[in-house]
């Protein structure tokens, strides 16, 4: 749209989203060295902003919360919505990120799972804290998991 041609690039993007099952709105502004792996699943809205050398996982929401909406209740066009996901930012699956206030700060890095609807600084990680998750053994009795729990793995 801002070309002028509104038409071709919504069709560019249905066409790309049928065949990879990610859905990049034309209208996202995405810097140099953007990467998205295993992408199905993948959304990102029309007013999002993501940097330079960010990282995206299966799964990711990058959305908005809601329509801003006039005094009649006609939603209004044209307000920011989508997040900003500064330069060298990892999203692991499953994150979902809402709303046009909220910026992700350079270099941090978004757990697997993690629903956020508001900023992070630079250099922020933000993960779930793990549950203890329950085990049906053989003998039909449940018991809690056993740790370690403090392992999050290399990218947290």
């Amino acid at each position: 749209q801002q070309l002028g041609v509104p038409l071709i690039p919504r069709m560019m993007s249905e066409y790309a989203h049928s065949k990879t099952g990610i859905d990049i709105h034309p209208g996202a502004t995405i810097g140099e060295g953007f990467f998205i792996d295993h992408g199905t699943g993948v959304v990102i809205g029309e007013t999002c902003v993501i940097g330079r050398n960010v990282k995206l996982y299966q799964g990711v929401t990058l959305g908005a919360l809601s329509f801003v909406k006039d005094s009649e209740g006609h939603l209004v066009k044209g307000n920011k919505r989508h997040p900003n996901v500064e330069d060298s930012v990892i999203v692991y699956a499953g994150a979902t990120i809402l709303g046009g206030n909220t910026t992700i700060g350079a270099g941090s890095v978004i757990g697997g799972n993690v629903w956020l609807t508001h900023s992070v600084p630079p250099g922020s990680k933000v993960y779930n804290q793990q549950p203890n998750p329950l085990i049906r053994e053989g003998d039909g009795q449940w018991k809690t998991a056993e740790g370690p729990w403090d392992n999050l793995g290399d990218g947290i």
